[in-house]
């Protein structure tokens, strides 16, 4: 099972031949943010699901009390790179809004149920993340 730096290394080297299926049959998109801080490219594998045209992923980490630096990467440049089997375009990110999130959670729980799970374990609202395709 691919994790981490390798998953992200190994999709991208074979366009997701190698780690766009998962866990459970998910699939994987690989993001890449640009560091609020440092400026450095980074890239993440994510468990994706489909909304119209639009890509969701989940800002989840867990459960843990902090968001992914992935996300707060996204917020403060929203402008970012993403990579679906071969196909990589650049996309434009934003969090779903209170009245948007009910449709979408249910979305991103039908492709990995493990998303109730974390939120119940913090306080912190979980983020929806919706990539618009540029």
């Amino acid at each position: 099972m691919l994790y981490g730096r390798e998953h992200v290394d190994r999709y991208v080297a074979t366009n997701g031949e190698e780690g766009y299926t998962w866990r459970e049959g998910t699939e994987i998109l690989i993001l890449t943010t640009k560091g609020r801080k440092s400026g450095k490219l980074r890239s993440t594998a994510l468990i994706f699901a489909r909304h119209g045209d639009d890509y969701l992923v989940v800002g989840s980490k867990g459960g843990a009390p902090i968001a992914p630096a992935w996300y707060t990467n996204l917020v403060a440049e929203p402008e970012v790179q993403v990579q679906v089997k071969g196909d990589r375009f650049t996309a434009h990110a934003r969090t779903a809004t209170a009245d948007e999130k009910p449709e979408l959670w249910k979305t991103m729980t039908a492709a990995w149920p493990h998303y109730d799970e974390y939120q119940q374990r913090t306080e912190r609202e979980i983020p929806v993340v919706i990539l618009t395709r540029d």
